[in-house]
């Protein structure tokens, strides 16, 4: 069956997906499980881990963890996104990827320091898997439940429910955390039990993310296909959808869109390095408090609900690539500033302009790669590449950021690469823009 564009029922099921498994990315990778991750693998002074009879410092190691994850993503969703087109059960495979994610962060409750370290990787990676795999399903729905002139405010308004539900979330974790005694948890050797506080938080995350996940698919249709499901699941299938999707993008009449996945890349290679890697820079380079650090993400995720608004409404009147373009120069200026950065407040003031474009650009991606696409029932198949795209970049991107550690000592030449990428991306962009208007 096809789906009724526009339908407020389906709209707003879609947006309770961004809701639910927002917590994932902000809670667990963002603010809570990196700063966690390196207090129990730390011991004493050593902060490295032996891997394969190698010591590699945490923070490096962890970079190297969400590398693995999303190559993993980028690899199988391609095929896994053809199939679903094929039989038309996104919501199926959503669910799948949903329930993946959910329960892997459930896990990360049971890991408790280095005699357990692989609980920590393996729940980890799976939660990295599972969020990314459903958004490859999640984000194929846009261009098949609104109008064109919609899509710039329905993605901002599903950003903007992610950003507030996670927020909520963090807030209560951050008191459980604080107060551990005030919620009866049991101290340990009279001290505050903020372990045990730390791992209920994962728990919360997981059960708030399949809980909410819920009302999202209670709301999106089954089946926008009339194919069976026996048929359509074949792996053949999903191959030969896929192989439909790369011929009609070497097209040169789709040369735009090439371009803008270029561009999208690189920008994406920054940003998402940043997200998931901030917290690290925060805590070992400006010496930020656990505290201190959480309230950090506070702000860039409350500064983001505006900046997705701000850059929606930019593009409606400059149109949307020219947006992309303005945040990835202010995303490359924030790098380069970031790198002389050393005091607090000026790490919070960062932190305010992180937001503002972190909001801006993701909202606007995911809608101008929606106004890109040809008409096509194959949307799964040309979200993977999207996805895919953005899953090599993140591996990519902290992997570099890992390998650039390594070779310096510091993570402040982390920021000039990432800022050079974020012009890079900027330069396609302009191309693709130049394309577009040719």
């Amino acid at each position: 069956m096809r789906i009724e564009k526009g339908n407020k029922k389906i709209i707003n099921a879609w947006c309770w997906y961004d809701w639910a498994n927002s917590v994932y990315p902000l809670v667990i990778t963002t603010a809570v499980f990196p700063i966690y991750f390196a207090a129990v693998t730390k011991t004493g002074s050593i902060d490295t881990i032996e891997v394969f009879g190698r010591h590699i410092k945490n923070s490096e190691f962890y970079s190297y963890l969400v590398s693995i994850s999303f190559l993993v993503v980028s690899m199988i969703s391609p095929v896994l996104s053809g199939i679903a087109d094929y039989a038309g059960r996104k919501k199926l495979f959503m669910q799948i990827f949903s329930w993946i994610g959910a329960l892997s962060s459930i896990s990360l409750f049971f890991f408790t320091g280095r005699e357990n370290l692989w609980i920590g990787v393996g729940g980890s990676v799976l939660a990295s898997i599972g969020f990314a795999g459903s958004l490859v399903f999640y984000n194929a729905f846009l261009p098949e439940i609104v109008e064109e002139e919609q899509m710039d405010r329905v993605s901002a308004r599903g950003f903007t429910m992610g950003y507030i539900g996670s927020s909520l979330l963090l807030i209560m974790c951050f008191v459980l955390i604080m107060m551990p005694r005030t919620f009866g948890l049991p101290d340990v050797d009279g001290e505050p039990n903020v372990a045990l506080a730390t791992r209920i938080s994962f728990l919360m995350a997981g059960l708030w993310w399949a809980g909410f996940a819920r009302i999202a698919f209670a709301g999106l249709p089954s089946n926008t296909r009339t194919r069976t499901t026996e048929t359509g699941l074949s792996i053949s299938h999903g191959y030969r959808e896929l192989r439909g999707v790369i011929k009609q993008l070497m097209q040169p009449a789709q040369a735009k869109i090439r371009l803008f996945l270029i561009g999208f890349f690189f920008c994406a290679l920054g940003y998402m390095t940043v997200i998931y890697l901030a917290t690290f820079f925060g805590k070992e380079v400006i010496g930020l408090k656990d505290s201190e650090l959480m309230m950090t993400v506070l702000i860039i995720q409350f500064v983001a609900i505006g900046g997705s608004y701000l850059f929606a409404w930019i593009s409606s009147k400059l149109g949307n690539i020219p947006a992309m373009m303005g945040t990835a120069i202010v995303w490359s200026l924030v790098c380069v500033v970031t790198y002389f950065v050393t005091t607090k407040m000026g790490f919070y003031g960062v932190a305010f302009f992180v937001g503002t474009v972190m909001g801006g650009i993701q909202a606007l991606a995911r809608s101008t790669y929606a106004k890109l696409l040809p008409e096509t029932d194959d949307h799964a198949s040309y979200y993977s590449f999207y996805e895919f795209t953005e899953k090599v970049a993140t591996a990519m991107g902290t992997f570099s950021y890992g390998i650039i550690i390594n070779i310096t000592g510091s993570m402040r030449n982390s920021t000039m690469f990432l800022g050079g990428m974020f012009l890079i991306g900027a330069a396609f962009l302009y191309a693709a823009h130049r394309k577009q208007r040719g």
